[in-house]
């Protein structure tokens, strides 16, 4: 199989010089991918006031089934080229579905560009946390057939994107279910301390610095995730989300990944953290080690995770009695197709009740 991406980390100096040039950084559209259940789609987005691109990949029982709603999978991807890993991350994924080791589901690729850090940056130019969680989630719920709650979504990134991920997810808690760290960098709470192994000369890092966050030691602090979860350390215990941290033995970003480790740990906050023996800054083997090592429950449990909000059937910004009877109405029916199905079983019944009745009088 193609490798996603292989970033021994005594190539990230050029890699760096490469995604901080201004032709990488400023492109919301990318070329197109091509592979089987592939799609280049484009959107407008509001809040970058422009055309922007995405991939996302249909499984078979997409077309199969066409009454059917799916979750989704947001990849986000590290630094460097947009697309450069889509076809094998793509088969990567597909395999475990054909093989039912994950549920059928979307995958979608963003357009991060080349070193947007999944982060809104300071001068406004390129606001990418924006895009991705207020354009582009509710453009793919309002084109697709997705599970629109927190049970049907997924984010997921390698490097800058496992940064990404935790960045967007751990905002967002109204968003996601699972939340899956991998090689997560930059992690280290002083940006320009570059991680042993790294030898990204000071320039450039320096350039990257004033590119996302305008070499402001306090906007690289309000943007990491090390300050987002600890602004609400009980809220993802409370939803039940799913997170997990998966990092090679021989990362440079291993260290500052153990860190966060601790400090979720410290805040008791859920997770998993698992090393992968003899990998290096590599995405796939990443994968790989994790599905070895811990197997694939993780995409199962995160889409079971309950939505609060859902069990407002109604829309009455309560979850009372008239939620209870718009539920019975549709008990016994649905076939997973309707919002009453709270728990994604796929029919309305007494678990969705049950659901409900976990949230009654919120």
């Amino acid at each position: 199989m193609t490798p996603i991406l292989r970033i021994p980390s005594r190539c990230l100096t050029a890699l760096l010089a490469l995604a901080i040039s201004a032709s990488t950084f400023a492109q919301w559209t990318t070329p197109q991918v091509t592979a089987p259940g592939l799609q280049y789609r484009t959107f407008f987005s509001p809040a970058a006031n422009a055309t922007v691109s995405f991939h996302i990949y249909l499984p078979p029982e997409y077309t199969a089934n066409p009454t059917a709603r799916f979750p989704v999978l947001y990849w986000l991807h590290g630094s460097g080229s947009p697309t450069a890993g889509i076809s094998a991350t793509r088969n990567w994924f597909s395999s475990a579905m054909s093989q039912g080791k994950i549920p059928p589901m979307l995958l979608v690729f963003p357009n991060g560009m080349g070193a947007s850090m999944w982060c809104n940056s300071k001068d406004g130019t390129v606001p990418m946390e924006s895009v991705v969680t207020d354009d582009l989630i509710p453009h793919v719920d309002a084109t697709f057939r997705t599970i629109d709650a927190r049970r049907g979504r997924i984010v997921e990134g390698f490097s800058m994107g496992g940064a990404g991920s935790a960045r967007l997810g751990l905002r967002r808690t109204d968003l996601f279910g699972g939340i899956s760290m991998l090689g997560a960098g930059p992690m280290q709470l002083d940006f320009m301390q570059s991680p042993l192994g790294t030898d990204v000369p000071p320039a450039t890092r320096a350039a990257l610095y004033q590119k996302v966050w305008g070499s402001d030691p306090d906007q690289y602090l309000a943007e990491h995730p090390w300050t987002i979860v600890t602004a609400q350390p009980d809220a993802h215990a409370r939803l039940g989300t799913v997170l997990r941290i998966g990092c090679g033995e021989v990362d440079a970003m291993l260290p500052g990944n153990a860190d966060y480790h601790q400090h979720l740990i410290g805040l008791g906050v859920p997770h998993t953290f698992t090393t992968i023996p003899n990998v290096d800054h590599d995405a796939l083997q990443t994968l790989q080690g994790l599905a070895v090592q811990t197997g694939w429950g993780f995409y199962a449990a995160a889409l079971a995770v309950p939505d609060p909000r859902a069990a407002d059937l109604d829309v009455n910004g309560r979850i009372d009695g008239g939620d209870l009877a718009v539920l019975l109405l549709h008990f016994g029916d649905c076939s997973g197709t309707c919002r009453s199905d709270l728990d994604g079983s796929g029919s309305v019944d007494n678990g969705d009740i049950a659901v409900l009745l976990l949230d009654f009088d919120a």
